[in-house]
């Protein structure tokens, strides 16, 4: 077999269903594979991740606000410059953003206190209200792929797709989806979710200072803009907050979403058949930046108390234990995000005698 034999081949394999069966091995016997360092929190080494990542966003802030007005030539140029900025500054903060998700999960560090409070600061000077959306993630994590109780990124069943659907299954119709989709995704997620019934009543005091934290946050971008100017602020903070968010939007639909993953009915959903479901995912050197969420997730799912930095040596552990259940996709970034879009339009059990009408897989026609 040739080289595009070979590619082929390994392509058809990561679309093959992952299996759907109980199965032959229990979380205990997962975690039991993995060395037992790889569970415990270090403060210093959580907090070293903090510093390394802020003094990059504190270099490429100073190296843009003092060198870019200084380029020759047309406006055009520092133009182009501040969106370059924009892109790799909020690729950097996306760094930050996990890093807050660590803190989240109780992953930062064996104090609470400490955690809730390093993730606040963080999420607050990103426009997230962390305790709000600390309490809806741990309903995604507890209902992971459970078509009635997650709350992220959960498909369409066929019978809620619009009619408009089959009308926009073409290239103009699927660009204008992926646009929707990035620009809007994060902001819906907030609204549909952070102010909703969904949290606890003892829960909502920390909800009341989640919104005072943006809210406080907020102000300070208000009176940079009449300090400094609002272009001024949208081109160092808007801008990078545009592009983390639409990293974030890009992370957590690709990590849930994918042709070979099931989602399941109540009466056949199981937690770790859920957790399983998931898919790693290879984005080069963005991994590295993004602290490796990426393409260790199905592991963070299984021990999302794990810090990420134990997390590739995690998932290096637990692989062969999972077998086929486990599903890695190293397909381009750019191709995936086409190839999801069409490929999964709404989800739909099989219709074949004797298969579960409680797995539901992705479909993409009308």
């Amino acid at each position: 077999m040739g080289a595009g034999g070979r590619m082929s081949a390994q392509a058809n394999a990561v679309l093959d269903r992952v299996p759907t069966t109980k199965p032959p091995f229990t979380l205990a016997q997962i975690k039991k594979s993995v060395p037992p360092h790889c569970f415990q929190r270090s403060v210093i080494t959580s907090f070293s991740y903090v510093v390394y990542d802020l003094l990059i966003v504190s270099f490429l802030y100073y190296a843009a606000t003092s060198y870019i007005h200084l380029l020759p030539g047309p406006p055009a140029l520092s133009g182009f410059v501040w969106l370059l900025y924009a892109c790799v500054q909020g690729c950097v903060l996306q760094g930050v953003w996990i890093i807050a998700h660590e803190c989240g999960h109780h992953a930062f560090s064996d104090y609470q206190w400490l955690d809730d409070t390093v993730g606040f600061i963080l999420h607050s000077a990103l426009l997230v209200p962390y305790f709000s959306w600390k309490h809806s993630h741990r309903m995604h994590h507890s209902n992971i792929n459970s078509m009635e109780g997650d709350v992220i990124f959960v498909p369409k069943r066929k019978e809620t797709v619009g009619y408009l659907a089959k009308y926009i299954d073409n290239p103009i119709g699927r660009s204008t989806k992926i646009a929707i989709l990035l620009t809007m995704g994060w902001p819906l997620h907030i609204f549909r979710n952070f102010y909703t019934s969904i949290y606890l009543k003892q829960e909502r005091f920390q909800l009341l200072i989640s919104n005072m934290g943006v809210l406080s946050v907020g102000f300070v971008l208000y009176r940079l803009a009449l300090a400094r100017g609002i272009s001024w602020v949208i081109r160092v903070y808007g801008g990078p907050l545009f592009v983390m968010n639409v990293c974030l939007v890009i992370l957590t639909w690709l990590q849930h979403t994918h042709p070979s993953l099931p989602h399941y009915e109540l009466d056949e959903w199981d937690w770790l058949r859920g957790a399983l479901s998931t898919v790693d995912r290879d984005y080069g050197i963005l991994n590295k930046v993004f602290h490796n969420v990426t393409d260790t997730h199905v592991a963070h799912h299984l021990f999302p108390t794990m810090p990420h930095y134990h997390a590739k040596e995690v998932t290096k552990a637990i692989k062969p234990m999972l077998g086929e259940y486990y599903r890695f996709d190293g397909t381009p970034l750019m191709s995936v995000i086409w190839r999801e879009i069409k490929e999964c339009l709404y989800v739909e059990a099989d219709k074949d005698e004797g298969a579960s009408k409680g797995i539901l897989w992705f479909r993409n026609k009308i």
